[in-house]
């Protein structure tokens, strides 16, 4: 397991700064098997490798595995664990650029996430009456706690408006 690590910034525009910079490591989490139940429910995939604990144990992964959409709702989460600015008005998450699920993750098992910053360009306002800010890419990787293997690897685009 890695040490929990976390940059801490002042303002956005110090983002700027830290392009290439490996921004750290988060605290381990569990995807618990009623979190993937729930996120079946809530996205309509009740497929029996995610929800089935039973028929999962003879299936392909021994086990049921978390969805891989969930891992990925849990990206910002994990970013938000590595990277704190400390003063801005609006955070968004912008979007992503690329995503793969490189491993099966069971549930019951910790991940960390880790960070590197790709990139940081400076915005315009978003609207009358908002400030100007700092929009960034990281590179994010979540993998097993245990091991240090990836599970999903993501770079994921967000916005700090100062």
């Amino acid at each position: 397991m890695r040490t929990t690590r976390r940059t801490t910034i002042d303002t956005p525009d110090e983002l700027l700064a830290l392009v290439g910079a490996e921004l750290g490591v988060s605290a381990p989490q569990v995807v618990t098997q009623q979190q993937v139940d729930q996120f079946a429910d809530v996205t309509g995939d009740h497929q029996w490798i995610h929800v089935d604990v039973e028929r999962a144990r003879s299936g392909p992964f021994g086990s049921t595995v978390v969805h891989g959409f969930l891992t990925l709702a849990l990206v910002p989460r994990l970013l938000a664990d590595i990277l704190e600015v400390r003063t801005f008005s609006m955070g968004v998450n912008y979007g992503l650029d690329r995503v793969r699920f490189v491993r099966p993750l069971p549930p019951g098992v910790e991940i960390q996430g880790t960070a590197t910053l790709v990139s940081a360009t400076p915005v315009a306002p978003a609207g009358e009456g908002s400030a100007a800010g700092v929009q960034a890419k990281a590179s994010i990787v979540v993998e097993f706690a245990e091991t240090s293997q990836p599970c999903c690897v993501a770079e994921i685009l967000f916005r700090y408006h100062a």
